[in-house]
């Protein structure tokens, strides 16, 4: 099962970078897309080379869709909603952060359940959805791990909450 992330032009990279490291470091798959399968031009600058189109994903192969925040108007229409829906209908985890919150409200998928959007949490943890402000990215990337059992034990959660969260130096 893969982790799949909807890049686009003007993604904001750094809302998904810690995420990535904790799923690069405990062995997940991840792969980048786009909507055309076209390399992306970051909010940061970054060129992206991206592993696949949209339309080539199955819901039944991935466990986590992740959509970050930037200029969604290129990824605000409905081919996307359909597969976000999709994904969404075969009980996959979702998460979005920032203005990849709206995709996911303007899909549906934020109908009557906890979101950044229904309360004024920085990080909304549901069954199936996860949202975030922007501020929020390292809670966001901390909730998602946890949602996705990348954790050894506790000892491990609270480390990189040390580390991540309040500047700890580990050893």
């Amino acid at each position: 099962m893969d982790t799949v992330v909807l890049l686009y032009n003007t993604s904001c990279i750094y809302e998904i970078v810690i995420l990535n490291y904790f799923l690069q470091f405990t062995g997940k798959k991840v792969r980048f897309i786009s909507i055309d399968g076209k390399p992306i031009k970051a909010m940061e600058g970054y060129s992206i080379n991206v592993d696949g189109k949209l339309s080539d994903i199955d819901a039944d192969d991935i466990e986590l869709l992740v959509v970050p925040g930037g200029n969604i108007q290129e990824i605000d229409v409905p081919c996307v909603w359909d597969s976000l829906k999709n994904i969404y209908a075969n009980d996959k985890l979702i998460a979005a952060i920032c203005a990849g919150v709206d995709v996911l409200d303007h899909a549906g998928i934020l109908e009557g359940i906890l979101s950044t959007h229904s309360s004024e949490l920085d990080v909304a943890v549901s069954d199936k959805v996860i949202t975030s402000r922007a501020n929020g990215y390292v809670d966001f990337a901390i909730e998602v791990a946890k949602k996705m059992d990348l954790f050894k034990d506790e000892e491990d959660l609270h480390e990189t909450i040390s580390f991540w969260k309040n500047y700890q130096r580990m050893q």
